[in-house]
């Protein structure tokens, strides 16, 4: 019982601070990394361990489907380059350098200084994203940022996944590469038909719920299939995760389509909470363990490790961003979407950890070399990204002068532009006057439509139908009452008056503000 009521007390705190993160304009996780921190030195908080083996494909599974959703094919191709430098490169070097401060400062073991660099060098976009979209800023290092976020969780955690298996004596360097090709060619082809095959099943479920359902168990059934199978889960599960963002929509039922996207939502901010949550209650008694030499050491340590993947990241983007254009002016090109130094600066300083972060270090088995140092370390690290880059992400965007990109409401107004006209067509031989009404709030909305600012706002109809449906609501309630319907009755018209005002409201007008 106490358990349960800690939770609803977390997750109460955790809506009144993402209510505050959208007033400040900062990520929400920077105060749940906050709140985190601060639970770690309650002597009241209870004490709740975590399965290792759980932590992974309870935090990341879901995680990776989410953002795979938000992340377009389209811009992966186009910004293969920045997101191969990024995504590979730099948390590549990240891991090295945390290995090389770990190993020579911090005196773990080789593998165990290569674990920790993993654990903290793939940065999450999602912190960043929540506090950018407010701006605009240029469309193309958003979708870089989006698409490094998907991707380097699978280069990190390859080479975590290496490291741990170094530590315990189990891994042969000479069979090492072979195993690992191996293993992922098996986990891109069953990335890719195991989305397949889920598509094809979901052709069959009109149920919200039950599809939602399917979704949640699919996702930790394929995590968990990978795994068994000694495949990469992690390359899998984004292989997978693309693959069915790129196909689901089109064969998913609009009912299932808004629900799924609600539920998982929802799910994901859960998920941050409870990893934070969770962090908070390890670190407590990992700092009751040591002695306080050892919690000097290990803040100094973490102090050291979080400065180092700040700086790695904010000079490997500055360097590769003048070699790229200095290259480019060599040959006379022009670098396709290039916002010169400016952008560098804003790419280079989105580097906050988050989810994964935590997920990977609760990961570590019991008994690893260093797993006490290791946690803390990752903790220190996410809370610093968090805080410091979080919360001056805001001026910084204000100091950088970046026009605000409206590209993908030009894109918006085009495509919606030749929807309308779609619709018109259709009903351009039917002279009867429905017809000519249901032409009248197509043509209405075409008309909208032209208006690149702001294309998807509502048409004088729209105003009209909600207005209207302000006045439905009064009468159903007025009928339940007056005991003139039942509770059914009043659910189902409500319901419907639901789905009309989803219609005829703005789009965007029922999104969050953050993600």
């Amino acid at each position: 019982m106490l358990l349960f009521e800690w939770t609803l007390v977390l997750l109460l705190a955790a809506v009144l601070l993402a209510a505050l993160a959208r007033r400040l304009e900062v990520p929400y996780p920077a105060l749940l990394a906050l709140a985190g921190a601060v639970l770690a030195f309650l002597p009241i908080a209870p004490e709740i361990e975590i399965d290792p083996d759980l932590a992974l494909a309870l935090f990341v599974a879901p995680v990776l489907l989410d953002a795979a959703f938000d992340t377009s094919p389209r811009e992966l191709k186009r910004n293969a380059l920045p997101l191969t430098s990024l995504a590979i490169v730099a948390v590549l070097m990240t891991t090295a350098a945390v290995a090389l401060i770990g190993w020579k400062l911090a005196g773990l073991p080789l593998a165990a200084a290569i674990a920790l660099g993993a654990i903290v060098a793939p940065p999450d976009a999602a912190a960043a994203a929540a506090v950018l979209r407010q701006f605009r800023p240029p469309r193309r290092l958003m979708a870089v940022l989006q698409g490094e976020s998907l991707l380097n969780d699978a280069t990190a955690l390859l080479a975590y996944r290496m490291a741990v298996v170094a530590a315990t004596g189990a891994l042969v360097l000479g069979s090492a590469v072979p195993i690992l090709a191996l293993s992922t060619i098996g986990s891109i082809v069953a990335g890719y038909v195991l989305a397949r095959l889920f598509r094809l099943a979901m052709t069959r479920v009109d149920d919200a719920a039950t599809a939602t359902i399917l979704q949640f168990v699919s996702t930790f059934g394929v995590w968990i299939f990978a795994d068994r199978l000694g495949l990469s889960a992690i390359i899998t599960m984004v292989v997978y995760a693309i693959t069915l963002a790129r196909s689901a929509p089109r064969t998913a039922s609009p009912r299932n389509r808004v629900s799924s996207y609600s539920v998982w939502e929802t799910a994901v901010f859960v998920l941050n909470v409870l990893a934070f949550v969770l962090m908070g209650l390890q670190a407590r008694p990992i700092l009751d363990r040591l002695s306080e030499a050892g919690r000097v050491e290990a803040l100094i340590l973490g102090v050291v490790v979080l400065a180092i993947v700040i700086l790695v990241r904010l000079a490997w983007v500055l360097a590769a961003g003048a070699t790229v254009r200095l290259v480019s002016s060599w040959f006379g090109a022009q670098w396709q979407g290039k916002h010169g130094i400016r952008g560098d600066l804003l790419v280079g300083w989105c580097g906050m950890r988050g989810l994964v972060t935590l997920a990977t270090a609760f990961a570590l088995p019991p008994g690893f070399p260093g797993r006490d140092l290791i946690v803390l370390t990752a903790f220190c690290v996410v809370l610093g990204t968090l805080v410091l880059q979080g919360m001056t992400l805001k001026p910084l965007l204000r100091l950088l002068h970046f026009e605000p990109d409206n590209s993908i409401e030009e894109e918006v107004s085009r495509a919606r532009v030749a929807v309308m006209q779609a619709a018109l067509d259709s009903l351009a031989a039917d002279r009867s006057p429905a017809a000519a009404a249901v032409r009248e709030q197509y043509a209405a909305a075409r008309t909208v439509a032209e208006q690149p600012d702001n294309p998807q706002a509502a048409t004088e109809y729209d105003e009209l139908r909600l207005r209207a449906i302000k006045h439905q609501r009064k009468a159903l309630e007025r009928l339940r009452g007056e005991g003139t319907i039942g509770d059914e009755a009043y659910h189902r018209l409500e319901e419907e008056i639901d789905w009309a005002e989803l219609d005829a409201a703005p789009a965007g007008r029922f999104q969050p503000l953050t993600t």
